[in-house]
């Protein structure tokens, strides 16, 4: 799966669950670990679970095994590693203390 076909697909996989505030940031050449960073929020610890959850068994149904699945046992700042592409799933007030989109954009 080319990475820009992995970034469709972990949106469209996002936009199932109804993730809100859906952002897409490019960090080619910013970041050596990956290509692109999908932040979004949950209204809820379940509803952040349910979102990763989605892209984690979704990801490995289309054949492409994820690098790591962090942040179940809060449930506050889900990270799902897809290599090229970094699935980040947050409680708003998580979202608001790190700021990710100013760090990273």
């Amino acid at each position: 799966m080319q990475t820009t076909e992995l970034v469709e697909f972990a949106l469209n996989k996002m936009d199932d669950m109804k993730a809100r505030d859906v952002v897409k940031l490019d960090v080619i050449g910013k970041s050596p670990i990956t290509d692109y960073l999908l932040i979004c929020s949950g209204n809820s610890k379940r509803h952040v679970l349910s979102i990763a959850d989605n892209v984690n068994k979704e990801a490995k149904a289309a054949g492409f095994e994820p690098l790591s699945f962090e942040g179940r046992e809060t449930g506050e700042w889900v990270i799902v590693d897809l290599g090229d592409v970094i699935v980040h799933v947050m409680q708003e007030q998580t979202r608001d203390f790190y700021q990710l989109e100013k760090l990273w954009g």
